[in-house]
C-alpha cells in the first residue's frame, strides 16, 4: 500500500522552528510519497467538548472537523509537529488529540480499528537541549500509539526557540535524514511490554 503523509502543525508561531525541522525530514521522502500539510492553528476546531453520547449531528457547523477526520484516515502515517510547550504538546495539538475520543464513537465506530496498523510520528523543536526532558511529549504520542493500535516512529527532536534556530542543530539535521526511513515498530504500553517479556 503507497504511503500517505499527514503533517499536521501545532505551532503557535507561523514557521516556527518545528516547522522548518518537519520539512527537512519530508524532503527525504521519495518524491510520489503523498503529502499533506494542515495548519491546526488555521483551522476552526471549537474547544473539544464531550459529545460521543450525544443524538445531534456529529460535527459542529461551520468547523473544519469534518477535513481532519477525513484527512486522518486517509493518510497511512500522521505526523505530529508540535513544538515542547510546557513539556508536552501544544494546546492545538491537544485539542486535535482530544477529537480522536469523540470519533471513536461518532461519526464512525470502526475509528479505531481503522487507525490501528498506521504508524504516528513525532516532531519537535524545544529550548532545551537536555532531550529527557521532552518526555511527557513523548509518552503523550507514544500512549496515543498504544490506545490506538499503531505503530509509533518516534519523535524528532531539534533544539532551537528563536526564528530559524533549529536549522543550525547539526544532531537534529543528520536524524532528519532517514527519520521517516527507520522501521517503525507496534507501540505497546510499559506493563504489555512487561508482559510479553515474562
Amino acid at each position: 500500500m503507497p504511503r500517505s503523509f499527514l503533517f499536521l502543525l501545532g505551532s503557535a508561531r507561523p514557521e516556527g522552528n518545528t516547522q522548518l525541522l518537519a520539512h527537512a525530514a519530508a524532503d527525504q521522502l521519495p518524491d510520489d510519497t503523498e503529502q499533506q500539510w494542515l495548519d491546526l492553528t488555521q483551522l476552526r476546531l471549537p474547544d473539544y467538548s464531550d459529545a460521543r453520547h450525544a443524538k445531534d449531528a456529529w460535527r459542529e457547523e461551520g468547523s473544519d472537523e469534518a477535513l481532519l477526520w477525513e484527512a486522518t484516515l486517509a493518510a497511512t502515517d500522521i505526523v505530529i509537529a508540535s513544538p515542547l510547550y510546557w513539556y508536552s504538546v501544544s494546546s492545538y495539538t491537544k485539542r486535535y488529540l482530544d477529537y480522536w475520543s469523540k470519533w471513536l464513537r461518532t461519526p464512525d465506530p470502526g475509528f479505531k480499528a481503522k487507525m490501528a496498523g498506521r504508524t504516528l510520528w513525532g516532531v519537535t523543536a524545544m529550548a532545551h537541549r537536555e532531550e529527557e526532558l521532552a518526555e511527557p511529549l513523548i509518552l503523550t504520542l507514544h500512549h496515543t500509539a498504544a490506545y490506538m493500535g499503531m505503530r509509533f516512529g518516534g519523535v524528532l527532536l531539534g533544539n532551537g526557540s528563536e526564528p530559524g534556530q533549529v536549522v543550525g542543530d547539526e544532531r537534529a539535521a543528520v536524524r532528519a535524514k532517514t527519520f521517516f526511513a527507520q522501521d517503525a515498530p507496534f507501540a505497546q504500553f510499559p506493563l504489555a511490554e512487561q508482559r510479553s517479556s515474562d
